[in-house]
């Protein structure tokens, strides 16, 4: 084969994966609008250690989802009502840690097995049933995306207004409270705010993997950065990545998008625990070497 050959074949194929890219345009916006915001967000799901209660809410998410899938109505809109009713039950019942670890142990199996129901009793595609658990992010339409956006705006929006509070509620609660912050106000409005984009997420890349977008990229960034700035700006930049990315080969490939989407999450949390690992090891010999007196 020629230089030519080769040539004729690249460029053939370019307009081919120029429309397969075209096709998957709102899937990409759509990934990247998950990672950023799920990023940001899960910086507060660790710091108040909540991984747990992501996974509680998309169940009931789901659960909301598969109710609506069953009586034709619109799958967005059940899986909202969904999160939104697991995240106002966690966050009014579930004040302190074991209390709501409980709660959320209670809401789990019942969601899950409320989903499992009315998908039995869905007599539809199969492939509609499958795709609430796994996603369906390269089947984005331009309404979906929509209500993405919008509800994407709303969640980042409210979680800056109480950006400050939040943290100061998540890092040290109860000097939080000796100072005047609403905790118990802050909290439900973090809670509902993690409901809405849980069930966005949900939507798009299902339910059992809600968390490598909204819990992964967080952990990853708090493995090696500690500053109010540079925490949030890695945590959305292993979002956008790993959704992007994950987008980006099941294009290229033959599998479904959410083991890609996984995949590259799991690894950016690896790296960073390896690197972080070696920052504290290196920290530590410092630390125990001993002064250099001058002479």
């Amino acid at each position: 084969m020629s230089w030519n050959d080769i040539g004729d074949a690249l460029w053939g194929g370019l307009p081919y994966y120029g429309d397969i890219l075209a096709l998957v345009s709102n899937s990409l916006w759509a990934g990247a609008i998950l990672g950023l915001v799920g990023g940001l967000i899960g910086i507060f799901v660790m710091q108040r250690d909540m991984a747990f209660a992501v996974h509680g809410i998309s169940e009931l998410s789901f659960a909301g989802a598969a109710a609506a899938l069953l009586i034709g109505a619109d799958v967005v809109t059940g899986s909202i009502v969904g999160s939104v009713i697991a995240a106002a039950i966690i966050g009014l019942l579930g004040a302190r840690a074991r209390d709501r670890n409980s709660i959320i142990g209670v809401l789990m199996p019942f969601g899950l097995g409320l989903g499992i129901l009315f998908l039995s009793l869905y007599s539809g595609r199969s492939a509609n049933r499958f795709s609430l658990l796994t996603g369906q992010i390269v089947s984005v339409e331009s309404k979906q995306l929509t209500w993405l956006i919008v509800i994407a705006a709303v969640v980042l929006i409210g979680l800056l207004l109480i950006w400050r509070p939040l943290r100061f509620d998540s890092l040290d609660p109860q000097s939080a409270a000796a100072r005047g912050v609403p905790t118990t106000f802050v909290s439900l409005v973090f809670m509902l705010l993690l409901g809405l984009i849980v069930a966005v997420s949900v939507h798009i890349i299902g339910a059992l993997l809600v968390m490598a977008l909204v819990v992964t990229p967080a952990a990853a960034a708090m493995r090696i950065a500690t500053g109010p700035i540079a925490v949030p700006v890695l945590a959305a930049t292993f979002g956008v990545v790993s959704a992007v990315g994950g987008i980006l080969l099941a294009v290229a490939g033959t599998l479904p998008v959410s083991p890609y989407i996984t995949t590259i999450s799991f690894l950016i949390y690896l790296v960073c625990r390896v690197v972080g690992g070696r920052r504290g090891r290196v920290r530590r010999v410092r630390a125990q070497d001993p002064p250099v007196l001058a002479g």
